[in-house]
């Protein structure tokens, strides 16, 4: 089979969605396939099994929010997408932007099968305009999604259940959903690893995700400036993000202990993760917070927001793993707690070893390539 992947945006794997991508595309490979990954990387321009196009200059606000988030945008060129698409048997969409709006419409005239995922909620994209809480701007956007790409596709791949709901509920139509985890891989078990020395006599607290304001560091932040223990816990920071001064700026005013922030790559986020004694995920909006799954799979007890914007909080046992959202002195009350049960937070972490085992993703990229070539036999019938 031969794909072509369309990538508005790729660059390094320290994000979801081009950790999904790449996981995708490696999958493939793996099992024989031919891929083809249209982006606008330029380190990847003449390199095998890419076809690179320019950047989006779409002026000095837009262009500074864009570099700020460390990520170009790929600019829709009809010549560089069409040869792409004109040798594959299906295209699939990562993102519902300038390059996969011009891929499906090339798509449809080569008469292609096309897929696309659905990585980016509407408020990865209001936040940044100062409109997250927007209900109409959410709305809005979400139908302009609809509108220039996902009407035209013939199969969607949502992360989770929830984001499939939310989508439809905002569209008012039923589509065609291949509802299938990113996977969590192999690497993510339980060990026995060692706190550095420096950490021996703290209690950890890790929250791995992108600097970024949806992702909520502020709350956890304050939740531990309001602890009882405050002075005894750490906060690892696991990620990179264009809010990393304002982070660092939040905790030395709140009077905690400066955070450790620093992107880990997987080999050394295993470690961390198994060290660690408790698990946050603030976020107030995620599709599916792979990163949460990765810790639950270490057997980490978690605590997560209970916000209806986020899927995260499906993973919750019971209420003593949810806090209400964006409240950090509920927070701190369920950190308190953990820290005062240590023997009940064991037998919680037996129950939560193993949970993400049905969803590896080894299952997961297997299930995306049955999607995959679904549409192509459909499509040819």
């Amino acid at each position: 089979m031969k794909v072509a992947i369309i990538a508005d945006v790729l660059g390094e794997e320290n994000n979801g969605t081009t950790i999904a991508c790449m996981n995708l595309v490696r999958y493939l490979r793996s099992q024989g396939d031919e891929v083809t990954i249209v982006c606008c990387d330029e380190d990847k321009r003449g390199a095998d099994g890419y076809a690179v196009v320019g950047t989006l200059d779409l002026g000095p606000l837009i262009n500074y929010i864009v570099k700020r988030n460390n990520v170009s945008l790929a600019k829709a060129d009809r010549k560089v997408i069409g040869e792409a698409i004109r040798y594959a048997d299906i295209v699939h969409i990562m993102m519902p932007f300038a390059l996969g709006k011009e891929a499906v419409r090339i798509a449809r005239e080569m008469k292609k099968p096309v897929t696309a995922g659905f990585h980016v909620q509407a408020e990865n994209f209001t936040s940044h305009i100062g409109m997250m809480n927007s209900e109409l701007v959410n709305k809005l956007t979400y139908r302009n999604f609809y509108r220039h790409l996902y009407r035209y596709v013939d199969a969607i791949h949502y992360p989770t259940e929830f984001i499939r709901k939310l989508f439809e509920k905002e569209i008012h139509h039923r589509t065609n959903g291949y509802v299938i985890s990113n996977g969590v891989n192999e690497r993510f078990v339980r060990k026995q690893t060692f706190k550095p020395a420096a950490l021996q006599d703290k209690f950890v607290i890790l929250f791995t995700g992108r600097y970024s304001k949806e992702k909520s560091h502020k709350v956890l932040i304050k939740a531990v400036s309001r602890s009882k223990y405050k002075d005894k816990i750490q906060l690892i920071f696991a990620g990179q993000g264009p809010r990393d001064q304002e982070i660092r700026r939040c905790a030395a005013g709140c009077r905690i202990g400066e955070p450790i922030m620093k992107f880990f790559r997987s080999e050394e986020l295993v470690d961390v993760i198994n060290y660690s004694d408790l698990y946050c995920h603030p976020a107030e909006v995620e599709i599916e917070a792979i990163a949460c799954l990765e810790v639950i799979a270490c057997g980490v007890v978690p605590v997560i927001s209970d916000s209806g914007k986020c899927a995260t909080a499906a993973f919750a046992i019971d209420e003593k793993n949810l806090f209400r959202c964006n409240d950090s002195s509920d927070l701190a009350k369920k950190i308190d707690y953990w820290i005062e049960h240590p023997e009940e937070k064991a037998e919680r972490a037996e129950l939560y070893h193993g949970y993400a085992q049905n969803i590896s993703q080894q299952k997961c990229m297997s299930d995306m390539r049955r999607m995959l070539t679904d549409c192509v036999k459909g499509h040819a019938s």
